[in-house]
């Protein structure tokens, strides 16, 4: 598998496992996307990549908490706005 994430541009992660994505799965200049939302040993949330392993080899990572959650949000906010219009 490393292999094969190694050679995309841009590599989205939703493994299901905090840090199943560690150094040897990246590569340089990669844009990572950590969809993923776990809770470690420690009761932190954490995503699906290893983020201080990867963060100094790509070229940009979202983190987890405070990266696409936002998006998705605000995703979900305008889709209720629209089925609200739609039934009044």
């Amino acid at each position: 598998m490393p292999g094969v994430t190694r050679g995309a541009e841009i590599l989205i992660v939703a493994a299901g496992k905090a840090g199943a994505v560690t150094a040897e799965y990246v590569s340089p200049g990669q844009v990572v996307i950590d969809v993923g939302i776990n809770v470690n040993a420690e009761g932190k949330l954490c995503g699906d990549v290893d983020f201080a392993a990867v963060e100094p080899i790509v070229g940009a990572i979202t983190p987890v908490p405070g990266g696409v959650g936002s998006v998705t949000t605000c995703v979900l906010i305008k889709h209720v706005v629209e089925a609200a219009k739609k039934a009044t």
